[in-house]
């Protein structure tokens, strides 16, 4: 009779199954994490890319930038170079841009402003000259002033007090300084123009009523005359009364349009009095 402990023992199926089934989860999942981990390592990669690319731009931008600022400092100086040789050697207005750059090139420090091109050597050249001429120009008219020389002076007796003095600028001709002459004659007619309304305005005893009363009686216009008279700027237009005379008309015009001017509390704020 055999005994129950020699029954050979029957493997249990149902224990087996879940290693079976355990296996290839493991291996799902081990495969998933590899391939999340080789994602980190691709966004990564593709991350410290981005980042070089970003780098490399910015220092392209930088070397531009430098190389940008080195260029306008060479044509900085080049252009300063130019316009000391400039003021140098080019000292009459009237000079062509063709007949200075022969005079120009002579000079070793003209090479200095190779990095200017002809365009911005021309603009310099004319900018000089412009400069030279308005100094001429000013020159003459002071000149004119300490010479007494008024609107109704002739041009040919200024031609001859002008030639006598050694400090007069040159001109390319006399026509050219003829013109000066007669632009300083036409801006100090104006400017005596404007001093008349200047004082106008000075003179407290012409009113809003003035005009009614020039209309009334000529003596009123007269004692408006009388009292501008005692001041050079209404004996600077002697040689011109017409203009003169339709200057103080259109001005007390002007006041009598105006009317009346307001009461000193229509303009100013009320002030509280002091206790």
């Amino acid at each position: 009779m055999k005994s129950f402990l020699d029954i050979p023992e029957i493997p249990d199926s149902s224990l087996e199954e879940p290693k079976q089934e355990s296996e290839p989860v493991e291996e799902e999942k081990k495969e998933d994490d590899e391939a999340k981990e080789r994602e980190r390592e691709a966004r990564a990669q593709a991350s410290i890319k981005e980042r070089e690319k970003q780098v490399q731009k910015a220092l392209a931008t930088s070397l531009r930038d430098r190389d940008k600022e080195r260029e306008y400092h060479k044509r900085d100086e080049a252009m300063q170079h130019f316009n000391a040789l400039l003021a140098d050697l080019v000292r009459n207005a009237d000079l062509t841009w063709r007949e200075a750059k022969k005079q120009l090139k002579k000079d070793h420090r003209y090479s200095l402003a190779d990095d200017l091109s002809k365009e911005d050597k021309e603009r310099l050249f004319n900018q000089h000259t412009t400069a030279v001429s308005l100094k001429r120009r000013d020159k003459l008219r002071s000149l004119l002033e300490e010479l007494g020389v008024g609107c109704t002076a002739h041009w040919r007796d200024v031609r001859k007090l002008i030639a006598q003095q050694t400090a007069a600028p040159t001109y390319r001709n006399a026509a050219q300084m003829e013109r000066e002459f007669r632009d300083f004659q036409r801006d100090k007619q104006i400017a005596a123009k404007t001093a008349l309304r200047q004082l106008l305005q000075e003179t407290r005893s012409i009113t809003h009523r003035s005009l009614a009363a020039t209309k009334e009686s000529q003596a009123a216009m007269t004692q408006i005359h009388d009292s501008l008279k005692i001041d050079a700027r209404y004996s600077a237009l002697e040689h011109i009364p017409d203009e003169r005379d339709q200057i103080i008309m259109s001005y007390l015009e002007e006041l009598d349009k105006k009317g009346p001017p307001p009461p000193p509390t229509a303009t100013e704020p009320t002030r509280r009095a002091k206790p």
